[in-house]
């Protein structure tokens, strides 16, 4: 088994779970279906970009490979973006737990509670 299947499976794996946590009912597990498929993508950037060691990241005129430091960048500006909006969407969901009292994406109540009178 080649490393290039191993970190292909592992994205796909990643990308799975997320997709499937997301289309859940609840708020907390589509929180962290979109932290998965976050991860799948960063794992994917870092991935494009062929790691190599030894190699200097900064080009010069001696040097005639060099890693290139660009997937790094993106993968770390992934990084902090998922970090400011996955609080944002816990915050979302908590707000909206604590206005309608159930975690249910869709808004109804599965105990059959209902605040509308019939």
């Amino acid at each position: 088994m080649t490393l290039e299947f191993l970190m292909a499976s592992a994205i796909g794996v990643l990308v799975a779970g997320g997709i499937y946590l997301s289309l859940r009912a609840r708020t907390f597990q589509v929180v962290l279906g979109l932290t998965l498929f976050s991860y799948a993508v960063n794992l994917f950037l870092f991935a494009s970009g062929r790691l190599t060691a030894g190699r200097p990241p900064i080009w010069s005129r001696g040097i005639t490979d060099y890693a290139d430091p660009l997937p790094q960048a993106l993968v770390l500006t992934a990084i902090v973006i998922t970090f400011g909006m996955t609080a944002f969407v816990v915050v979302l969901s908590l707000r909206s737990f604590l206005e309608t009292g159930s975690d249910q994406v869709d808004g109804d109540n599965t105990d059959g509670d209902s605040d509308v009178a019939p």
